[in-house]
This record gives structure tokens, C-alpha cells and sequence, in this order.
């Protein structure tokens, strides 16, 4: 089993102190596998998964079971897709608070683990939730994020040596996405069977035990349609005549969808932006191997790859980040800018093959005072830095720079 970049805050930020871990995360993205490698490394422990009929009997009748009684040294418990069960944070809160010995304790979800909560006693205090991402450029060979600033300044500063199977890797990500599957597979049948196999069952049972809604072939017919729409700005309108539904039933679906990890949406910055754009937003897959246009896809991909680094660092406490993108009335457009604590932190430009700095940059960053900069290209071999006033914009190839991330 490989190790995962968050298997060391899991043991530093919950173990080290005896407290839950919850890890939430899209469906095959590697939590069950994660959780074994933590349990492997255990002297006594136990994995249960909702799905196990004896489980639910154990669950319902007498949990406090679970937790072995003479164990040598702490012993690890997991439990997969609890959520499903009813009122399980009141039940998980009433075994983590009646241990009579330290016992760590990981909880892990293909749906976001607060989606479930009907009511009941909170947990808070005695858990910190992670957001597992799929594989990005970085953590195919490397599992050691750096935080914020000390990323920053290697990029700047190239301090990594370039290798053979950087842009070689870059390129399988394009082809078959970041879930380990299809990945490290590389296999294009079993890769396309794999991506129909996923779509079906993150409707056909994660969205049904989610929502109990009957309309499940038309959510089918929405998920088909949403890779052409990728990187633009998302109309609900446009939706709402092709599937001949009420906007309110289309945002219903898409909260739904978000929720599964099957898409994310991120929204205009506007703060002290002139003539920005406030409320379209643009919309990304988790998969971005689902996307035909290479231009989309390679925009989805730094899109996600961007988010792995705004959930890590938010997770692990070096502030809130969040990403969003920049665009005014005019059409001038950045596509994407990380804020931290709400104040701009980082915009990046993506491009197919134009190293020449986009001209937006320009209308941009005086209003956003960023000391740095990055335009991504999926060109290979690119690698320039260009003073624009007080900020450092580097012209980079995606395989240089996504190396450096998380």
C-alpha cells in the first residue's frame, strides 16, 4: 500500500491526541486504502464497513463492542461509510466518550461527513476532518507537503531538479484523471469501464442513500451534460431547458452532486475588483478525465490540483483558503486566484502553448497586491520570470511548476 500525503497530519493533528479523524472524500479516491495502510502499522485494531451486515447488528444493538477490550497499545478503529447509519454521530459520540482506554478512531465517507447530521448531540472538540483529494503530479512521487510560504519561495527559487518522468507523468493525469484506478492501471478500456462504473454509482447509490429522490436517469442526464460546460460561466438556465425542469429542481441536483464530490463550483472574487462579476460562477468535475476539450481538461486539472492545495492547508490550520477566480464586465479574466483569510494570496492563468503574459495581468494585479504570480502552460519546457511592478509573474510548464504542490 502507498502511503498518502495525509497520513502524517492524520497522526499529528488527531492520534498524537487521541482525537477522531474523519476523512471525507470522492468515492475511489483512496480512503478505505489510506485507512488500512494507518491500521497495518497498528499492533490491535479492526475495520468495519456499513456494508457488513454483522456491523449494522453490532452498531444497532451494543457499538460500544467495537473497541477491543485487551489490546496491546493503542488499538485503531475504522469505520466506512458510518454516515449511512441513522443518528451516527450520536451513537460514534457516545462510544469515543465511554472508552475506558485511549483508542484512535477514523471515520471516512464518500459524502461530505456533515451532510448526515438530522439532529443529535454535536461532536465538535472531538474531531478534525480532512478532505482526501485523488493523486496529483506531486503525490505520485512525493507524499511531504510544504506549507504555503515554503512552497512559494522553492517554486520561485527552482529548487527542485527537473526529472524524466515529470512531464510523463503530467501526461498520464491528462489521459486517465487523478483516482488511483485508472491511473496507475493505464489502461484506456479498463480506465473508460472504471470512469461509467463510477458515475453510475455515485447516482445510482451514493446520491440515492443521500437523497432518496426518484429522478435519478434525470440526474444521469444532467452529469452527461455538464463535462461541455466546464471553465465557462454555468448557466442554470441553459440546464433548465435541456432537461425541462424548474431552476430550483437543477440546483437541487447540483447541491447534491457537490456534496458527493462529483463537482465543485467556484465563484468570482470582487472584493475591491472594478467592475467585477459577482454571482456566475464556473463549475469543475472531480474526474477531469470525463472532459473531451483538451483545453478544458488541463483547466480542470490545475483546478483540482489548486484545490487539493486550498483543502490540505485549510485542514491542517495554516488559514482559510479558498479558490476563486477573477473576472470583470468586460470579459477580462484570470482563471483562477487563491485567498487566504479572504485576501487574494495567489492568481493563476492557464494556458495550452501562450507563454507571453496574458494582457489581463495588467488590469489585475494592482488591485490585488500579490507579491507572486503563476501562468501555468501545458507546453513543456517552459520556465521564465517576469517583473510586472511589485509582483513576480512566472511563465512556467505545468510538469515544472505542479511538482512543487501538494
Amino acid at each position: 500500500m502507498q502511503e498518502r500525503y495525509l497520513t502524517r497530519s492524520i497522526l499529528r493533528f488527531c492520534f498524537e491526541s487521541h482525537k477522531m479523524a474523519f476523512v471525507s472524500g470522492p468515492r475511489q479516491c483512496g480512503k478505505t486504502t489510506l485507512a488500512k495502510f494507518l491500521l497495518e502499522n497498528r499492533p490491535s485494531g479492526a475495520y468495519f464497513n456499513w456494508d457488513q451486515h454483522e456491523f449494522r447488528k453490532i452498531w444497532t444493538k451494543n457499538p460500544s463492542t467495537i473497541v477491543p477490550v485487551h489490546s496491546s497499545g493503542v488499538p485503531l478503529i475504522i469505520l466506512d461509510e458510518i454516515h449511512k447509519a441513522k443518528s451516527w454521530k450520536r451513537t460514534l459520540k457516545g462510544v469515543y466518550d465511554t472508552l475506558e482506554k485511549p483508542a484512535d478512531i477514523l471515520v471516512t465517507g464518500s459524502a461530505r461527513l456533515n451532510v448526515y447530521k438530522k439532529g443529535g448531540d454535536s461532536l465538535l472538540g472531538r474531531y478534525y476532518h480532512f478532505r482526501l483529494h485523488p493523486f496529483s503530479l506531486k503525490e505520485m512521487t512525493s507524499t511531504d507537503p510544504a506549507d504555503p510560504r515554503t512552497m512559494i519561495s522553492r517554486i520561485f527559487s527552482r529548487s527542485l531538479n527537473g526529472k524524466k518522468n515529470d512531464q510523463a507523468n503530467l501526461e498520464s493525469l491528462m489521459k486517465f484523471g487523478g483516482f488511483p484506478e485508472p491511473l496507475f492501471s493505464q489502461n484506456e478500456n479498463k480506465a473508460r469501464l472504471w470512469r461509467m462504473g463510477r458515475v453510475e454509482k455515485v447516482i445510482r447509490e451514493d446520491l440515492r442513500d443521500l437523497s432518496r429522490i426518484p429522478e435519478l436517469s434525470r440526474i444521469e442526464m444532467l452529469a452527461s451534460l455538464l463535462p461541455e460546460r466546464v471553465g465557462s460561466l454555468f448557466s442554470m438556465s441553459s440546464l433548465r431547458e435541456d432537461l425541462e425542469v424548474s431552476l430550483q429542481t437543477i440546483g437541487r441536483w447540483l447541491a447534491f452532486l457537490k456534496e458527493l464530490y462529483y463537482l465543485f463550483e467556484i465563484k468570482p472574487y470582487h472584493n475591491h475588483i472594478v467592475r467585477s462579476l459577482k454571482k456566475e460562477g464556473k463549475i469543475y468535475l472531480w474526474d477531469w478525465s470525463e472532459i473531451e476539450n483538451p483545453a478544458s481538461r488541463f483547466e480542470n486539472l490545475i483546478a483540482c490540483h489548486l484545490l487539493k492545495l486550498c483543502h490540505y492547508w485549510t485542514d491542517t490550520g495554516e488559514g482559510l483558503f479558498e479558490l476563486s477566480y477573477l473576472r470583470d464586465k468586460e470579459k477580462k479574466e484570470i482563471d483562477f486566484l487563491v485567498t487566504k483569510d479572504k485576501k487574494p494570496w495567489l492568481p493563476v492563468e492557464v494556458k495550452i502553448s501562450d507563454i507571453i503574459p496574458s494582457p489581463w495581468w495588467n488590469k489585475f494585479l494592482p488591485q490585488l497586491r500579490c507579491r507572486e504570480a503563476l501562468q501555468i502552460v501545458l507546453k513543456p519546457g517552459q520556465w521564465t520570470i517576469h517583473s510586472l511592478g511589485q509582483c513576480r509573474l512566472l511563465v512556467a510548464s505545468a510538469s515544472e511548476i505542479l511538482k512543487y504542490w501538494i
